[in-house]
Parts: C-alpha cells; sequence; structure tokens
C-alpha cells in the first residue's frame, strides 16, 4: 500500500504554547481525515488570532488532550531538544498469524509529522554599560521581543494549516475506499511521541508499525 507522508513545518513555541498549537494542528488533520457524519465545532485559540474546526467528539478530544499531556511531560524531561510527533492512519487487514505476526496487520496509508522546537524562557537579567553605572531595564526591549515572535509563530501555524488543506486536497488516490458509502466511516489512527530518548524514536516508530492488534477509531 502506498503510504503518504507529510512533513510539516517546524514550529518553535515556548511551553506555554504547546498545548493550544498542537491541538490545532492535530484536530485539524482529523478532521480533514474524517470522513463520516461529524459534528464541527469550531475553537477560538486564545493566544493567536485563529480559528480551527474540531470533530466534536468527546472520546477523540480525550485521546488528543491525553496524548498532548504525554508529550509536554516528555519535553520538560528532555529541555533543549527538538522533537516531533507523529499521526498515522491505517487499515487493518486479517492475514495468517506465524511466529513474528498477529493475526490482525496494521497498513498504514498515512503519516503526518509535527516537527517542534521549544524554546527556553530566557533569564531576566540587567546590564550595565562600560562608561557610566545605570542598569539597563529589558523590559521593553523583551516584550518586544515576545511580540515578534509571537506574530511568527502565528504566521507559521497559519503556514501549517494551509499545508494541511492542500495536502488534503491534493492528495486523494491513496486513501482507502469506503466499505459502506451510506454508513458512518472511521478511519484508525495513532499518535506517536518520542520515548524517553531522541535516539530511539526511530526504531519506536518501526516497532509501533509491525505492531498489531486493534486500531484506536476515529469516533
Amino acid at each position: 500500500m502506498n503510504c503518504e507522508v507529510c512533513q510539516l513545518k517546524e514550529l518553535e513555541v515556548e511551553h506555554y504554547e504547546i498545548r493550544e498549537v498542537l491541538r490545532c494542528i492535530l484536530h485539524t488533520i482529523v478532521f480533514h481525515r474524517a470522513l463520516g457524519l461529524v459534528r464541527p465545532k469550531d475553537i477560538d485559540l486564545e493566544l493567536f488570532d485563529i480559528t480551527y474546526v474540531q470533530c466534536g467528539d468527546e472520546d477523540l478530544e480525550k485521546k488528543i488532550e491525553e496524548k498532548i499531556e504525554q508529550f509536554i511531560g516528555w519535553v520538560e524531561k528532555h529541555p533543549n531538544k527538538k522533537s516531533q510527533i507523529c499521526l498515522s492512519f491505517y487499515e487493518v487487514k486479517n492475514r495468517q498469524p506465524s511466529w513474528f505476526t498477529n493475526k490482525i496487520e496494521r497498513l498504514y496509508w498515512e503519516q503526518w509529522y509535527v516537527n517542534w522546537n521549544v524554546a527556553q524562557h530566557p533569564k531576566a537579567h540587567s546590564s550595565k554599560s562600560h562608561h557610566s553605572k545605570v542598569v539597563l531595564d529589558p523590559g521593553e526591549s523583551a516584550l518586544e521581543e515576545t511580540n515578534a515572535r509571537r506574530a511568527a509563530l502565528e504566521a507559521s501555524l497559519r503556514e501549517a494549516l494551509f499545508q494541511i488543506i492542500k495536502f488534503v486536497n491534493e492528495k486523494k488516490d491513496h486513501v482507502p475506499p469506503i466499505p459502506n458509502p451510506e454508513g458512518v466511516v472511521y478511519f484508525p489512527y495513532e499518535i506517536t511521541i518520542p520515548s524517553s530518548s531522541d535516539s530511539t524514536f526511530g526504531m519506536d516508530m518501526i516497532k509501533r508499525m509491525l505492531q498489531t492488534g486493534h486500531p484506536t477509531m476515529l469516533s
């Protein structure tokens, strides 16, 4: 099966922005790949002048929130490290069991990689001029820097959302056929976050691609 991959633009965020930005991206991807009967719900971001749409499903929201909390916990334990989250859609196929595989097989048909660079909060400090004892107040310049960084992140987030919309509109041939056009279609998915170390993330992804079992449904 052809697996399409989308690498989203890297987002540079501060710790307190992770939750809202990640909600926006994950829910946007899931909404545009949900072919069933959904109950759209508009969400206005508190930190940015951006509105996105959720599917209006409590179970889905809960599962996404759990993964966001896990990712935030990883970031707190691994400061100053770039990271990546993968949202994968797959089909479930039955196959003959063997020594190394189970009866259920996951066939991935689309993967979204969300790339992160979490900035650390700079410590406030004062500096003295070489020619005077005047202490420079960094407050005003720090505020300007924060506003500029926030504006840049908002622009990058908008770009990522447009990238998602463009991808789902252009990449359609790989989407699995709908077994029952009159019914509600839920695509199985999984959200993978980094493990205890960056070096093992790739291996964890390979392991997950080899794992089998009951899918998590978009329901």
